[in-house]
């Protein structure tokens, strides 16, 4: 918390940066249609994006094909790993929201169980209805061009040029920042809230002119920043008030799924991140990954890490220490697994 406060303005502002976001996101992702009119997503919300005290800076949304039928979130989360996007899929330990929006009944969980569906699988639909949906969230670290590439995404991989022309890199689209309302809470003149979205582009709103944003925050527009400034400016902090730079001291590693962490004051960084993070996992006898969920004990091992002697030191009270080497090559024949981490069978 003190850091959030220290670096981005506290929550407050967080909030309204990460909910500019989403709205501008919501706004043109449910404008966006086939040439025969038929939508492109259907968006469940019990809200219209239009209050931050009431909807979080999360999406959650099935995609569409011209017929209205659900593409399987599994379909779409392989689409999007092209274009180096994660998305989280299923029902996000959720199964009540998920029957309320899908329209899934007790039965209908029964059948889908019967028909082998697990939590962590890819089995999306069942009877051509979906098991899930997809969802997308921003962070205070998510900045505008992070809702541009989701948008160019959809609309690269479901429409076709004939469908919709939205110039997202059109030199005169701005970002249009407004005050907050006077029932929100007031910052100093230097305290700058991360700014609401709103396409000024003359072609991206003719696409859009069909849609306006209802609701009670309609704030009014103030002076045009640009894109990058506006969002990203308070987004990604590299300097604390004064001018002193930011620094990281310690952190901490978990390498071992599930088990205790590891702290270190510097660290090396492989092709995959911090390296050996999250390096390896507890399996059972028949491969499946075992995490805290099965074993809360399991945070009561300390795994360590030796960099000069490559050796990982796993202790745990009540066992023997043991030691296992990184070296790649130690004449020791291995197993290996591969597991789904939310996949409980």
């Amino acid at each position: 918390m003190y850091i959030h406060f220290s670096f981005v303005g506290g929550m407050e502002k967080i909030k309204q940066h990460t909910f500019a976001l989403a709205h501008y996101t919501y706004t043109v992702l449910s404008t966006l249609k086939y040439a025969n009119g038929a939508p492109v997503v259907c968006i469940y919300s019990d809200t219209d994006f239009s209050n931050p005290d009431v909807q979080g800076p999360i999406i959650n949304f099935n995609v569409l094909d011209e017929n209205g039928e659900v593409i399987g979130f599994s379909q779409v989360d392989k689409m999007a790993s092209l274009y180096n996007i994660h998305f989280r899929t299923g029902c996000f330990c959720n199964t009540g929201a998920c029957q309320m929006h899908l329209g899934i009944s007790n039965e209908d969980i029964q059948r889908n169980l019967q028909a082998g569906h697990v939590c962590g699988d890819d089995i999306d639909l069942v009877d051509g209805r979906p098991t899930g949906s997809v969802r997308i969230s921003f962070g205070y670290m998510s900045s505008f061009e992070d809702a541009q590439t989701f948008l160019k995404f959809i609309i690269a991989t479901r429409l076709s040029k004939s469908d919709t022309e939205i110039p997202f890199q059109s030199p005169v689209t701005k970002l249009m920042t407004e005050s907050v309302p006077d029932d929100h809470p007031s910052f100093d003149s230097g305290d700058k809230l991360s700014p609401i979205p709103h396409i000024v582009d003359r072609e991206l709103r003719n696409n859009l002119s069909a849609t306006k944003t209802t609701g009670s925050w309609q704030p009014p527009e103030a002076e045009a920043e640009s894109i990058r400034a506006a969002v990203s400016e308070t987004a990604v902090p590299t300097c604390r008030k004064g001018g002193k730079p930011i620094t990281v001291t310690n952190i901490y590693l978990y390498p071992i799924k599930s088990c205790s962490a590891f702290e270190v004051t510097e660290w090396p960084v492989g092709n995959q991140g911090l390296l050996y993070d999250r390096n390896w996992m507890i399996v059972n006898q028949n491969g499946v990954c075992v995490t805290q969920k099965q074993e809360p004990s399991l945070c009561l091992v300390n795994p360590s890490i030796d960099l000069k002697k490559k050796v990982m030191f796993i202790q745990a009270e009540g066992m023997d220490p043991i030691s296992i080497s990184l070296e790649e090559d130690t004449g020791k024949e291995a197993v290996m697994y591969e597991s789904k981490v939310c996949s409980h069978r």
